[in-house]
């Protein structure tokens, strides 16, 4: 341990005295959302220096175009002489005639607290660093130092990922770490906990109380210890530590976003008022990528590129797999329990069960779809009900699929992890989903691995729940007396429900022909229901009932007849809900998985 600090400060000074980029951040006019921001880039070989803000974030496969927060640009050579500035595209400088010195200097505008963007208030800075800082590509595997300037009149304090050179002045070994690097700067709680000679550390931005926050970090170390037993290992983070970033405060936007030794956390949800049980679920999400997604790395994803959206098919294991752990892990760790724990499996099974996204893409395309759904944005109608299903929920039940089988094998899921952790992710060996799938051939056997992926992976079928849950004492179920209609419909303001969204394919609504913004004003010649929800009020009629739809399209009164059919969703509940008992061998199948 000793050898490895004093090798760190040797790199540090390195760093120091021979720094390619520099940045200088303040934050004097905070209260209008502003950051200044100077850098410096130096041993410039060629002659145009391009500098650029990037469009995508580490962690987002969407595009976000943060250059447009950057204003008030400026560039100068070592001398302070003006450069000529050259614009070929909305996010990039070409800054010519240097002198093997290039200084900026640019305002940013920046008031979204998540895991993507930067925002800046007198409450805090936090800072995502693509969404804060231009680089420039040639200089991409040269070392940065960052001196964040905090505001001492508000005690601001520093939290990051990135070694300390001194004072507030950071350092990264080149563009990757740094990007990968986010910021948290405020009057923050700090609690530390030491695991296997390792730190883990949460940096807590919050309104509450020092109580409340020592009552948080018992949780969060529970889920720490038990996500450790998954891979029977913490991976060996860099500098010993990892850090949480939380801000629990109501300017905040929900959200967690991973990164390679620390992760974002934030919410408006105060620990007083239900984060303490709420958010831990975000804290389970984004530890577990430390290991799956940080190290069990996609090759699709290596190197990440700030340029452009970054596409994998593989998010169904690294997003979807961490998803089914989310709160198994809470639930092993006691913060859930099995009932809740169980019961709540059914909104993502429903979910994904009953889309019709599963006609068009299998888990593999779902993921391709990423860019277009990942905190992007559009201002057209999309057919996302019908044609999409999150990788996030998607590959969270097949995990659940994947477990229970290997678990009728006497093997489990846990066992599978460790061997994908020891093979790809600890030696950091991207891997392919034809990696993934070899793997779960060695751990299983070729026939099992082979029909998981051909069947689930590559298509789109169904595992055969209903056994593989009666192996754990849980009872799959469908109601077929309840009516379904196929759509919602909201009261207008002028006494009628308005749909509010696309029905799905095949259901009834679909199949009589409403969709979206038709206005239902009376239904079997009675006015349309005021003072009861639309689907409570549905559930008065039988499975096979014809009702008269009296409705408006664009204007034009129109009326048609939609057939109720049997509602398709499902309910998940341990046995005992239904007054019989699991058999000692089924409970102790159980206990093994949940506990």
């Amino acid at each position: 341990m000793k050898n490895r600090i004093l090798i760190s400060f040797s790199l540090l000074f390195c760093i120091t005295a021979f720094a390619q980029t520099s940045y200088e951040i303040s934050f004097e006019n905070a209260v209008h959302h502003e950051a200044k921001i100077n850098a410096v880039f130096s041993n410039i070989s060629s002659d145009t220096l391009t500098v650029r803000m990037a469009r995508s974030s580490p962690g987002r496969y969407a595009i976000h175009e943060f250059a447009k927060n950057v204003y008030g640009f400026k560039a100068t050579d070592s001398k302070g002489n003006k450069l000529r500035i050259n614009r070929k595209d909305p996010y990039s400088w070409q800054l010519n005639s240097h002198d093997g010195t290039v200084k900026i200097t640019y305002t940013l505008f920046a008031d979204r607290g998540d895991g993507t963007y930067a925002q800046v208030d007198e409450t805090h800075a936090h800072l995502n660093i693509p969404a804060t800082f231009m680089y420039a590509p040639e200089l991409a595997e040269k070392e940065i130092t960052v001196d964040f300037m905090v505001r001492k009149d508000l005690n601001w304090k520093v939290a990051t990922q990135l070694p300390l050179v001194s004072g507030t002045t950071y350092s990264a070994p080149n563009l990757q770490y740094f990007m990968d690097s986010p910021t948290e700067i405020s009057d923050f709680t700090l609690r530390k906990y030491e695991v296997n000679g390792q730190q883990i550390q949460m940096a807590l931005h919050h309104n509450g109380t020092d109580e409340e926050a020592d009552a948080y970090f018992e949780k969060v170390k529970k889920t720490i210890l038990e996500e450790k037993e998954v891979y029977g290992e913490l991976p060996d983070f860099d500098y010993g530590t990892y850090t949480f970033l939380a801000c629990y405060i109501p300017n905040a936007s929900g959200d967690g976003m991973e990164h390679r030794n620390s992760t974002i956390l934030t919410s408006t949800r105060s620990l007083a008022d239900g984060g303490m049980d709420r958010n831990i679920g975000t804290v389970s999400h984004e530890f577990f990528h430390a290991w799956n997604v940080e190290r069990i790395r996609p090759k699709s994803l290596e190197p990440f590129d700030f340029s452009k959206a970054n596409m994998s098919g593989a998010l169904w294991f690294a997003e979807g797999f961490t998803s089914y752990y989310t709160n198994l892990i809470l639930c092993r760790a006691g913060l859930i329990s099995q009932e809740n724990y169980v019961e709540g499996l059914a909104g993502t099974f429903n979910y994904v069960w009953n889309s019709p996204g599963r006609e068009f893409f299998n888990p593999i395309e779902m993921s391709y779809q990423a860019p277009f759904v990942d905190a992007a944005t559009s201002v057209d109608p999309v057919n996302r009900g019908n044609t999409f299903i999150s990788y996030y929920s998607y590959g969270s039940v097949l995990g659940l699929a994947l477990d229970l089988s290997l678990r009728q094998k006497n093997l489990n899921l846990d066992d599978y992890m460790k061997l994908v952790w020891q093979t790809y992710g600890k030696k950091e060996l991207p891997y392919t989903i034809q990696d993934s799938h070899k793997t779960l051939n060695k751990y299983a056997g070729k026939a099992f691995g082979d029909a998981f992926f051909n069947l689930y992976i590559y298509k789109s079928e169904m595992p055969d729940y209903k056994t593989l849950f009666e192996s754990v004492g849980v009872v799959l179920n469908q109601d077929l007396d309840v009516p379904y209609f196929g759509v919602n419909a909201e009261l207008d303001g002028d006494g009628n429900g308005e749909i509010n969204d696309y029905p799905k394919i095949g259901s009834p609504a679909y199949k009589a022909g409403l969709t979206s913004g038709d206005i239902i004003t009376a239904i079997n010649d009675t006015p349309y229901p005021d003072g009861m929800r639309f689907n409570e009020f549905i559930k008065q009629f039988k499975v096979g009932a014809n009702l008269k739809i009296y409705y408006i399209r664009y204007g034009v009164p129109k009326t048609i007849v939609v057939t109720l059919e049997a509602d398709p969703s499902y309910s998940i509940d341990l046995v005992e809900k239904t007054e019989q008992n699991p058999t000692e061998k089924i409970l102790a199948q159980r206990n093994k998985w949940l506990q």
